[in-house]
């Protein structure tokens, strides 16, 4: 599972495997026991989510949409 970078107490990471064929570009966030999974694209978006407050949501959200560029960078040269 590469991680792309840490972030207020938040792991965003994709894993190197989720099937055949693999899924559009997208991110997963972990902290102490709760996860999400945010879609990139058209726009940042939940794909689920299993504890994470809504603050936090939000929080995760306006990360991944400032540093959308830099998740898909990392996901096209892990996946090249």
């Amino acid at each position: 599972m590469p991680v792309i970078f840490r972030q207020a107490g938040w792991r965003f990471h994709f894993y190197s495997f989720e099937g055949a064929p693999r899924e559009p570009v997208h991110v997963h966030v972990a902290k102490a026991g709760a996860d999400a999974k945010l879609w990139l694209y058209p726009e940042v978006r939940l794909a689920y989510n299993r504890g994470v407050t809504a603050r936090e949501l939000r929080e995760v959200q306006a990360i991944v949409t400032v540093r959308r560029d830099e998740i898909e960078k990392a996901w096209d040269e892990y996946f090249a």
